[in-house]
């Protein structure tokens, strides 16, 4: 247990529910909204009161070793966690923004207990109960929203490993699926594989001279 955890920033809002009565209180967020492939990946993770991990923040923060290490202290610590993912082809028929909240209530849906209340990680709060807080930046400021962060982050991180040894030429290991500047030559050069999203386009591909087929 780490008091400078404890402490800080990160517990401002669960110590605010648990001084209200709640205990089980779930932190959610996803990973993979802005990548040209793959799937968007949520978690779920529900601490006890008093559990802290020394190092857990925004997964964005923490470098690729760190996260992998808090990955499964996160794991172990945790009353329960879950985990949702949205595959590129449902993105492409609903939208990125409502795949994402699909993969939250998935990830909710798959915890092993029911939480008492739900803190979610940016503007929109997705779910059917009254007892939910969407938090702008909540994975800068709350450990249970951090944490969950970490765990999706790292799982999809994970997926788009397996998927660079199926794919090779796109190099989804580096880039994750994220629009870096090889990624896209690599689509000029190869076309779009079957994990990329269709309906994330670039502008080459909107110019219809080029008849790619995407």
């Amino acid at each position: 247990m780490a008091d400078s955890i404890l402490n800080g920033q990160l517990f401002k809002y669960e110590t605010e529910l648990y001084l209200k009565g709640y205990r089980l209180i779930a932190g959610v967020d996803e990973a993979g909204r802005g990548p040209l492939a793959g799937p968007v990946v949520a978690a779920a993770v529900i601490f006890k009161q008093g559990v802290a991990i020394e190092g857990v923040n925004d997964s964005k923060k923490l470098s690729e070793k760190t996260r992998e290490r808090l990955f499964y202290e996160i794991r172990k610590n945790a009353v329960s966690y879950g985990v949702g993912m949205i595959p590129n082809g449902r993105i492409d028929e609903i939208d990125i923004l409502r795949a994402t909240f699909e993969a939250m209530k998935r990830a909710v849906s798959r915890l092993s207990v029911e939480p008492d209340y739900i803190l979610i990680d940016g503007r929109d709060a997705p779910f059917d109960t009254k007892n939910q807080s969407a938090i702008i930046k909540g994975d800068s400021l709350s450990y249970s929203i951090a944490a969950a962060s970490i765990i999706a982050k790292v799982t999809r991180d994970k997926l788009m490993n397996f998927y660079d040894r199926i794919y090779p030429l796109y190099g989804f290991a580096k880039n994750k699926g994220y629009a870096t500047h090889e990624h896209i030559e690599a689509i000029k050069k190869y076309g779009r594989c079957s994990i990329h999203r269709k309906s994330f386009r670039l502008q080459f591909e909107k110019d219809t001279q080029l008849h790619l087929e995407i």
